[in-house]
């Protein structure tokens, strides 16, 4: 049996109650995902286009939207990933509640942090803080949204069925 390093690595919760962090399960997650058009292999695909493990991909865009496809947070960011206007257009992304178009190109942002910062913790401080943040405060910036953040996200990778 050929079995690819971004395999499955912890078994998809068949339960869809809420985790322990409040958050929908991962299976919830990957229903949602799957009726807007995303499945773990297209997911998969983009997360090793972009550099990342499809597993880190999952658990940012649980913590982000809890998969929906057109969230839209209080200060404006949109979709999956949410996007922030801003960041949408330099992106080139025209329509952030695409789900493809707004996951591409999180992705990418989120794998330029990571190439950029060396490390998951850093890449995601900058995803959710700021890439002038995390360079600001030579880590993860002292700001306990983005630490929490940061520690929810490394945590949830853990058991992504991604």
């Amino acid at each position: 049996m050929n079995i690819s390093p971004f395999a499955y690595r912890a078994p998809l919760r068949r339960d869809t109650s809420p985790a322990p962090d409040g958050l929908p399960a991962f299976a919830t997650i990957v229903e949602r995902l799957r009726r807007s058009g995303l499945t773990l292999e297209h997911l998969g695909a983009i997360a090793r286009r972009n550099g990342l493990q499809p597993s880190l991909l999952l658990a940012v865009i649980r913590q982000e939207s809890q998969g929906v496809a057109h969230a839209h947070s209080p200060k404006g960011a949109m979709g999956l990933m949410q996007l922030m206007p801003a960041t949408a257009r330099g992106l080139g992304v025209h329509n952030a509640y695409n789900p493809i178009a707004n996951v591409e190109a999180g992705a990418r942002y989120l794998g330029q942090q990571l190439r950029q910062f060396g490390r998951a913790d850093l890449a995601l401080a900058a995803y959710n803080a700021g890439p002038g943040n995390v360079r600001k405060h030579g880590g993860v910036p002292p700001f306990t949204e983005t630490r929490a953040y940061v520690r929810r996200i490394l945590a949830a990778e853990a058991h992504a069925p991604a």
